[in-house]
């Protein structure tokens, strides 16, 4: 994960500072690219600082599920019934609790809705029941050699109804001698953030391979504006004081369908040998 600290200091170094919608302020660069290849033994998991790992696994599978309950997340990330998890949040009460709730969606203790966002453009798109996950997974098995294999999260005529719009729009995947590649462009890109999307994309890299019978290629990350807020310089500096350590391994469950990937829990998969340093704390702008 050098180049992601690469890409951190590269802001730092090179970008103009700018205002922001959330009136934080940032330093800003427009268009980067990393790419990691999953081959390797070491999954891309950031080591200096600690990945919230139950929490990119949480999301995904709700993403794939195709909820936009922020309930409905707690329930996959901590696998518990949401009457158990009062006072629980997640990286989207927030949103719920402030755009959600503005937007005039439900929001109380048991349901926090967060309108058409990343599941439902995933499984729903457009709500017209054209479920982009599914139709992936044919085209992987039956067009591999297709350029055509897109997953958009972006849909201009549902934005203004989602209490965020997707900052990762839009990723390929491609097959080249049955290797298996991902390339996401992530419109906007929180720097200090970012482990969490390169984690979650190379993870959905691997669940699409294991159904499709495909071997590994390489993640690609792209970004457009990508940011540092300025209320995260300070932490950004201590990162770049750390060294990288060796990366982890991913151990995941066996599964060779949708549904059976949709079967698996939170704690179904694990990092092996993932010794970070320790976190660092940075709030979230919303």
């Amino acid at each position: 994960m050098k180049q992601y600290l690469d890409a951190l200091q590269y802001i730092l170094d090179n970008g103009e500072d700018v205002s922001d919608r959330t009136g934080v302020g940032t330093r800003s660069v427009f268009g980067y690219q990393m790419r990691f290849p999953l081959s390797y033994s070491e999954f891309p998991a950031v080591t200096t600082k600690r990945l919230a790992w139950k929490s990119v696994v949480g999301e995904l599978l709700w993403f794939l599920e195709g909820s936009t309950d922020e309930r409905r997340l707690a329930e996959i990330t901590f696998e518990k019934d949401r009457h158990d998890l009062d006072g629980k949040t997640t990286i989207w009460t927030a949103n719920a609790n402030a755009q959600g709730a503005a937007l005039g969606y439900t929001n109380n203790a048991l349901q926090k809705e967060l309108g058409p966002v990343y599941g439902s453009q995933w499984r729903d798109f457009n709500g017209e029941g054209y479920d982009q996950i599914s139709v992936i997974v044919q085209q992987l098995h039956r067009e591999p050699d297709s350029r055509r294999i897109i997953l958009s999260a972006w849909n201009p005529n549902e934005l203004e109804m989602m209490t965020l719009p997707p900052c990762h729009t839009l990723a390929q995947f491609r097959v080249i001698n049955n290797k298996l590649s991902c390339q996401l462009y992530q419109r906007s890109a929180d720097m200090f953030l970012v482990p969490f999307n390169i984690a979650s994309y190379s993870l959905l890299t691997h669940m699409l391979a294991q159904i499709c019978g495909l071997e590994l290629g390489d993640f690609v990350w792209t970004g457009g504006d990508c940011h540092i807020y300025s209320n995260h310089m300070d932490q950004v500096k201590q990162q770049l004081e750390r060294t990288p350590m060796k990366g982890p391994t991913l151990d995941m469950p066996e599964f060779t369908t949708l549904n059976e990937l949709l079967a698996t829990k939170t704690s179904d998969y694990k990092l092996l040998d993932y010794d970070p340093m320790d976190s660092i704390k940075a709030p979230m702008a919303v």
